[in-house]
């Protein structure tokens, strides 16, 4: 038959001196039927030479690659093919043979020669769902060093748990823990009396009572002699913790202080000198307290609130700050099982799964904008009964680039010709910190009936008498976001409700997360349908969480790889906990590499 190749761009000398009459071609592309024959527009072709029995584009599973403007596919592959022949016989790996042999790993050579150029007989769709055995191979030697930096570990504090002041505490506290709670404390105790540093995240949503198991720990900590401190991300959490934990603290004799960015000097020196002498028990603070200069006695127990908020690498510090201290990771942020194991590859998990008694679900409603006069009736309503509202903004101020509602112009809109006989206040990121405590303190002792903020108070604030959130603009917000500041209300036995007002139907994954929080309150079912909107790293915010950066491997797509790899790291550190077998000599030079970029934390003698 007669087909014709036409190209409309690119270089046509080039083309013409390329084809010789007589040449044999293979031509790809899809074929056009037209009045005067068959057609191919822009065929891929190659040339064959008689001795050309290795063919590199055509007859073979080809691998497609990320293109460059102005470098095509068959040169990266011609690039490839040269380095995968000429060097992957010299890649090896340190992973023991039983290990490979017990997880059905094929070998590094053959997994790096096939996932670039898979052998003839290779399932295509499995390379294309990037589940082949070559891959398999290189997604377990990427967790195996991750989870193998994250197993190891280096001697720490056996302490003595369950003493008298630690009976005394439970006596103080004002209401009788959950079960939940109970057995919370019961795996943070069992951690605590082992002679190695506990790493613990704990989940639990927003109500749930993290604050006082983990204040149940810091006084095991105290009561064996040792200091305890509490990060928080903000100044207003900070001093939140410090109110609730002061009280607790001198009931029970532990002095307690709190050190924050934006305090007098005075105040500062005065603190640090409690913490340097070991005078102070428990110490509150944001991320002041890891920095230069503030040294502890003996900082045995750390915990540190909103992980996502901080990062590794501040969490490290905190432990730095101390002799291998205990660490307990509280969020209110529920994470996936699969993705907290990666994220907090170095953790245990613990879940408050149960709220205390008589707290009740917050009715949750969106309304669009023709519907805003009844979230104003709502909101009379509500401070008719004595009761506060939370009004939410993302913008502090009008911004010429988005078509917004912002806080601060609302704020005064509200306040002037929507509700000019209640009492509106106002409080955002960019205020200063003296600023906020006093809008918060007004807002907290009942001298405000609507605070309207932008998301600065979307962890931790508490407010028993506020029973209504509005969110404005909802569809732009996230899911854990919406469910973050949905928690600000019904913090105490009162029937609570949540507003969130879109302007306009948004987008598809918009409108799914609008209708996750109108249809459940259960914080882990969200922490669920957000991941599987946004995607592994944007639920984290990858920068901010230290989510490893993962060449080939997929936290979601490859939890079972994940999981195994994990078995077999922790194992193999039970047998040999700092790698000094002489066969596991190379195991430790590359883990080293790999984790040298990372953080300091899997360095062992």
């Amino acid at each position: 038959g007669l087909l014709t190749a036409k190209w409309f761009q690119g270089n046509f000398s080039y083309l013409g001196k390329k084809f010789k009459q007589g040449e044999k071609v293979i031509l790809t592309g899809e074929v056009k039927i037209y009045l005067l024959g068959k057609d191919m527009l822009h065929p891929d072709y190659e040339i064959l030479d008689e001795n050309d029995d290795e063919l590199l584009h055509f007859k073979r599973i080809v691998p497609v690659y990320s293109e460059t403007e102005g470098l095509h596919q068959k040169y990266i592959r011609r690039i490839m093919m040269r380095v995968v022949n000429d060097y992957s016989a010299f890649i090896s790996s340190p992973i023991p043979d039983e290990i490979c042999r017990r997880n059905n790993l094929v070998d590094i050579d053959y997994a790096i020669k096939n996932v670039h150029f898979p052998d003839h007989d290779q399932d295509i769709e499995a390379l294309n769902n990037l589940r082949s055995p070559a891959r398999v191979r290189l997604v377990f030697d990427e967790f195996f060093f991750f989870e193998l930096g994250m197993a190891l570990f280096e001697e720490g504090i056996p302490f003595t748990t369950g003493g008298p002041l630690v009976k005394k505490f439970y006596d103080i506290l004002p209401f009788e823990l959950t079960e939940a709670q109970k057995r919370v404390i019961g795996e943070i105790e069992a951690d605590m009396s082992k002679a190695f540093p506990m790493n613990r995240l704990l989940q639990g949503d927003v109500g749930s009572g993290k604050t006082a198991v983990s204040m149940a720990a810091m006084v095991a900590a105290c009561e064996s002699g040792y200091q305890a401190a509490i990060m928080a991300p903000t100044e207003i959490l900070a001093e939140q913790h410090f109110n609730n934990i002061r009280e607790w603290a001198d009931s029970l004799g532990i002095k307690a202080a709190i050190l924050t960015g934006n305090m007098k000097a005075a105040d500062r020196k005065r603190v640090i000198k409690g913490i340097e002498s070991g005078d102070t028990g428990i110490i509150v603070g944001t991320h002041a307290i890891i920095q230069e200069g503030v040294d502890f006695k003996n900082l045995g127990f750390v915990v540190v609130d909103e992980q996502h908020r901080f990062g590794v690498i501040q969490r490290a510090a905190l432990r730095g700050k101390g002799t291998n201290p205990d660490v307990l990771v509280m969020t209110a942020t529920p994470i996936p099982r699969t993705l907290a194991m990666t994220v907090y590859g170095d953790l245990d998990i613990s879940v408050i799964d149960e709220m205390p008694p008589g707290k009740k679900p917050i009715k949750t409603k969106v309304f669009y904008e023709k519907g805003r006069d009844k979230v104003y009736d709502i909101i009379r309503r509500e401070t008719g009964k004595g009761n506060q509202v939370f009004i939410v903004y993302p913008l502090v101020e009008e911004s010429e680039a988005l078509d917004l509602k912002d806080a601060t112009s609302m704020a005064a809109h509200l306040r002037e010709d929507i509700f000019p006989d209640l009492r509106v206040g106002l409080i955002h990121g960019r205020m200063k910190g003296s600023e906020k405590e006093a809008v918060m303190a007004d807002f907290q002792n009942g001298g405000l009936d609507i605070l309207v903020s932008t998301t600065v108070i979307e962890v931790g604030i508490d407010i028993p008498t506020a029973s209504l959130m509005v969110v404005e603009h909802a569809e732009r917000f996230g899911l854990s976001q919406l469910h973050q500041l949905r928690g600000r209300v019904g913090r105490s036995g009162l029937e609570s409700y949540c507003a969130l007002i879109a302007q306009h139907r948004g987008s598809m994954d918009a409108r799914k997360r609008l209708r996750v929080m109108e249809q459940t309150n259960d914080g882990f079912r969200i922490a669920e349908e957000d991941l599987l909107i946004r995607g592994p790293g944007e639920f984290m915010g990858t920068k901010q969480s230290g989510l490893p950066d993962f060449r080939v491997a997929s936290i979601l797509r490859d939890a079972n790889t994940l999981n195994e790899a994990r078995r077999e790291a922790f194992l193999l550190v039970d047998k040999d906990p700092n790698l000094e077998k002489p066969e596991h000599g190379a195991l430790k030079k590359v883990l080293m590499k790999r984790w040298e970029t990372r953080l300091e934390i899997a360095k062992t003698g």
